[in-house]
């Protein structure tokens, strides 16, 4: 294992935190539960809640790479990252504003706008962050710090799944509101953990032109490894995809609120077991890490179709949920093995480029295999998680063949 970095025990503790307090603003401010239900609730058009999870997730990863000159031209990558806490904690203290003041379409227009917002701040946390952790924290390390972060959100939101659980259905306005409130104070608290860490600065590069799609293309044409991880990861979206099929398959087998409360339970279980076990396997290999996980979700998958086919009500009323968690808990593994596996594969400003390009494909890559698999959910839902087994299938033998870069050795 590679020697500590200088000030590394105490950059890895404000980063736990800072990670974790900014997982928790992502499953406060989630398009998939709370935005969705808060649309539901207010009367906003059924067409603004399709476009939350598109907005949210692929508004994060399109804009890095023509962002990531930008933040290689600051020597503090540690001020970029708190300029992206920040802005997210404004964006969803302004969506919590529009909760309470609007409705209908309206509150959809305005939502949007600002989840959009709160998504390209993301992107700039996304960027810089990978960059100040591979600049202080040393290899083989770096997974650990990355699941208990993820453990510590995945927490927080058990706890919220199980208060949701034993809650009235009926919860008045205000209350959406300050659960809003808390997620964007989570982002403020998240900027001052992280404003403590002890960052060495880089070197400034001189910039070699505007990062356009050529330039990207040019990038990942010259950089086989990174072709295979991109390969590897676009299969590997499979485990993203196919958590809100499987949650309308349990909803055609009769699952009703409680069973809702059950899900979210499930997702944060998940992200707390998954977050912590996740980090050690890959820093032992990353590669191997999403390779095993992929095969467990595509095996789940597969298992959940055959028992809403074959199985009764009563049976599927937890083997649902139960799939749902194991799903979610591949998901957390691969999530945080390929973050680990993105740091340890280079070095310096070329990090931060590669984490730009790779984000920026996997946005793009994100609309077109979501398109395909709704399309095909329109016709039936259980088809559309057999197309996305069968792709994580294939990730599993494409991970397996990765280069091996997790090794502190490398």
């Amino acid at each position: 294992m590679t020697s500590p970095m200088p000030h590394e025990e105490h950059n890895a503790r404000r980063f736990i935190w800072s990670n974790g307090l900014q997982n928790i603003g992502d499953q406060i401010v989630a398009p998939k539960s709370v935005l969705a239900w808060m649309f539901t609730a207010a009367g906003v058009p059924a067409v603004f809640t399709s476009f939350l999870v598109p907005i949210r997730e692929s508004g994060s990863m399109l804009p890095q790479f023509a962002l990531s000159p930008w933040v290689t031209s600051h020597a503090s990558r540690k001020k970029m990252w708190l300029i992206g806490s920040w802005g997210q904690a404004v964006s969803a203290a302004l969506i919590a504003v529009c909760a309470l003041l609007f409705s209908g379409t309206l509150l959809g227009i305005t939502t949007l706008f600002f989840l959009a917002c709160l998504a390209l701040f993301r992107a700039i946390c996304s960027i810089a962050g990978k960059d100040v952790q591979g600049r202080t924290i040393s290899k083989g390390h770096r997974g650990v710090i990355t699941g208990r972060a993820t453990a510590l959100g995945g927490g927080f939101t058990l706890a919220v799944g199980l208060l949701l659980f034993f809650l009235p259905n009926d919860l008045p306005e205000w209350a959406i509101v300050a659960l809003l409130a808390v997620g964007a104070s989570t982002w403020a608290f998240a900027s001052i953990v992280f404003s403590g860490i002890k960052e060495p600065e880089a070197e400034l590069e001189e910039s070699t032109g505007h990062h356009g799609f050529k330039q990207m293309w040019e990038l990942v044409k010259g950089d086989r490894v990174l072709q295979s991880f991109l390969l590897v990861r676009s299969l590997l979206l499979a485990t993203a995809l196919s958590t809100p099929f499987i949650v309308v398959l349990a909803q055609r087998e009769g699952a009703n609120l409680a069973g809702l409360g059950a899900f979210i339970i499930a997702s944060g279980g998940a992200a707390l077991v998954g977050g912590r076990v996740s980090g050690m396997w890959s820093d032992r290999s990353s590669k191997t890490t999403m390779s095993m996980a992929a095969a467990v979700a595509s095996a789940v998958i597969v298992g959940l179709v055959a028992s809403a086919q074959f199985a009764p009500a009563v049976v599927n009323a937890w083997v649902m949920p139960l799939g749902f968690f194991l799903v979610n808990l591949a998901h957390t593994t691969v999530r945080v093995a390929r973050k680990t596996y993105l740091v340890d594969m280079t070095e310096g400003d070329q990090r931060t480029l590669i984490t730009g390009v790779s984000n920026t494909v996997m946005g793009i890559v994100l609309l077109i295999v979501g398109a395909i698999s709704s399309a095909i959910a329109a016709f039936d839902p259980q088809a559309a998680l057999l197309f996305l087994a069968a792709m994580g299938f294939a990730g599993v033998f494409g991970a397996a063949r990765l280069k091996d870069v997790s090794d502190p050795g490398v």
